[in-house]
């Protein structure tokens, strides 16, 4: 049921944050759909080498490749395009990380253990709850600048400690440090979405939110006229 579950979340996430994303874009109709096609192609991508048993290779971490990969294709190419992103849909867009609920269910079942189902859940659950008072807040990003900082640094730095501890945690790994079975079942599908696809397009939003927020901060932005 668990697994039944999880594949509903994270499809779900995967192709609402897309379709979001894609309708939000400041692209013409050709724009839209080279976009569609490359977050298509990189779910696609991802699946298939889940399915592989790609995601188990841990010398050297191709989980990691999938992370890092299309972080480095969106500080290249894609600033521009994040930067053009509705504030409050960036954040919005983050309430879907209370469904990592479901990593403490997996950790109950002993398909998860060490501190990554705890940490990865409770921080995500956080983020995704407060996100709702944060869409309120950024109505007046200038004003409310502070707070918005606080809550976008405390999510991103949830996703950077689930990835450190996941490392630590995946058995055959240079550098693991808690036993199995660790972040294990984060190698199998549904669940190897979540590294593969879903942290990746979360950490590309903290990051343009930061932007935003800077430029909402700045005494040019609040300049009358």
């Amino acid at each position: 049921m668990v697994e039944f579950a999880g594949f509903i979340a994270t499809f779900g996430l995967i192709v609402f944050i897309a379709g979001a994303l894609v309708a939000s874009a400041d692209l013409p109709p050709a724009g839209r759909l080279v976009v569609a096609g490359i977050l298509g192609l990189w779910a696609g991508l991802a699946a298939a080498g889940s399915a592989a048993g790609w995601m188990q290779i841990t010398r050297p971490p191709v989980v990691g490749f999938f992370v890092v990969v299309p972080l480095i294709a969106a500080a290249l190419f894609a600033r521009g395009l994040l930067a053009s992103l509705p504030l409050r849909l960036m954040i919005g867009l983050n309430i879907g990380r209370v469904f990592a609920v479901e990593f403490l269910l997996l950790a109950g079942q002993g398909q998860l253990s060490g501190p990554f189902p705890h940490s990865a859940a409770w921080g995500d659950i956080i983020t995704g709850v407060v996100a709702l008072p944060m869409l309120a807040l950024a109505r007046e990003p200038g004003r409310n600048a502070a707070v918005l900082h606080a809550w976008n640094l405390f999510g991103l730095a949830d996703l950077i400690a689930a990835i450190v501890l996941g490392v630590t945690s995946a058995d055959g790994s240079l550098l693991q440090v808690f036993p199995a079975l660790g972040s294990m079942a984060m190698q199998r599908l549904p669940w190897s979405f979540v590294p593969t696809v879903l942290v990746p397009l979360w950490m590309m939003l903290h990051g343009a939110i930061f932007v935003q927020l800077l430029r909402a901060a700045s005494p040019s932005s609040r300049a009358p006229g």
